[in-house]
């Protein structure tokens, strides 16, 4: 367990996941169920960080995952608080009888289990019959507006949780477009343990950046029209960007293969294309290149249009390291701060302006920006009110 935490008698925290491991290559994926394990160390609560995945169907290739997997979780002291679970490839079900154990045996986890627990499960990673195991289970949604539109067609853990918590903030607010579910949904902002992340000075050259991916697969139908949300279709209206702050310059860290034509025609517009593979390979690079940047700009793809009130983990990590936000409204602004360091935009016009704003007083919502992440993304204020 985590090095001086309280006894078990708290109840550990099982945060259950499955979208880290299996994507080796991305320290922004593994950030995010990272600051739950900060911060619960930062409460003292016993915690275990549960990572499902299936095979590559090489056990050499599994061996090699699990390893760069205890070693992410190393750099930051977390490397005895995980178990890694690999399924047999294509095994629809989370049989334990049929999983491979790194960082935790079968015996031990049974054990754990078996114990007055809590789980935290991430977007529905972990499933039957594995999720039976625990007596408290929280479901805790990430994609508010995804997850509620599958919940709607399918299993999406509805049946088997106790609690539902989502970052969308304004699912029964003004504007939302959110499916109603079967479930009560309570609200959380998006964790940032903010110990870890200190406000760092303007960068000499003023850098506007964010990672992502540039397309999303096929369209969704919406009122019986096909939508395409991919980050592709939002930045479309902002590409002009550059032309219009030609002394500064801006950067998209999206997966586009090296013969992509988007490349050259993004770069003809003068943006600067990064391969998020090798500026945030690992979470410490990941940090890095945020660091580096002077804010955050980004376009929103599915959440804005449905104005779930979602907000992203790589924002909440900008904001706590001094770096303003510049985003598409979801619905979110109205549980901020007034001066919360983010600025949201709908257009072009919009967005010209709220960079001109950051560049010339970026000290003041830089401070906002810190102050914001402390206040309402801090991993301990959100745990506390999800553990209550």
């Amino acid at each position: 367990m985590i090095s001086g935490m309280s006894t078990p008698t708290d109840g550990t925290v099982i945060l259950g996941c499955g979208f880290a491991a299996k994507y080796p290559e991305g320290g922004g994926n593994f950030s995010v169920p990272l600051q739950y394990l900060l911060g619960l160390r930062r409460m003292r609560r016993p915690a275990l960080w549960l990572e499902v995945m299936h095979s590559t169907g090489d056990d050499r290739r599994d061996a090699l995952i699990a390893d760069t997997f205890r070693r992410r979780l190393r750099e930051f002291g977390l490397d005895e608080s995980f178990c890694l679970i690999i399924f047999p490839k294509g095994s629809a079900e989370q049989d334990l009888s049929r999983g491979r154990f790194f960082g935790m045996s079968r015996r031990k986890f049974l054990d754990l289990t078996g114990g007055p627990c809590v789980l935290l499960n991430l977007s529905y990673s972990l499933r039957a019959p594995l999720l039976d195991r625990f007596a408290a289970r929280k479901l805790c949604s990430l994609d508010p507006t995804e997850v509620c539109f599958w919940m709607r067609r399918m299993e999406m853990g509805q049946s088997h949780h106790e609690e539902f918590w989502s970052i969308g903030l304004n699912l029964y607010g003004p504007g939302s477009k959110v499916p109603a579910t079967s479930v009560r949904w309570k609200t959380y902002f998006p964790l940032v343990d903010t110990t870890l992340f200190k406000a760092a000075p303007r960068p000499p050259t003023d850098r506007f950046t964010t990672i992502g991916q540039w397309y999303w697969d096929g369209m969704i139908e919406w009122d019986g029209e096909w939508r395409d949300f991919s980050k592709r279709a939002a930045f479309e209206k902002f590409l002009p960007l550059p032309s219009l702050h030609p002394d500064a310059r801006f950067e998209l860290a999206m997966n586009l293969a090296s013969d992509d034509p988007e490349r050259a025609r993004i770069a003809s517009l003068g943006w600067h294309h990064v391969v998020p593979h090798a500026i945030a390979r690992t979470p410490r690079l990941y940090y890095d290149y945020l660091r580096c940047s002077t804010a955050e700009f980004s376009a929103v793809k599915l959440e804005s249009f449905a104005m779930s009130g979602w907000l992203s983990d790589r924002s909440a990590v900008y904001l706590a390291l001094g770096r303003p936000v510049i985003s598409e409204p979801t619905g979110a602004d109205r549980f901020l701060p007034e001066a919360s360091g983010m600025f949201f935009v709908s257009d072009l016009a919009g967005a010209s302006d709220a960079i001109h704003q950051v560049r010339s007083d970026w000290k003041m919502h830089s401070r906002a920006a810190r102050r914001c992440a402390a206040e309402c993304f801090d991993a301990v204020v959100n745990l506390k009110k999800i553990l209550a």
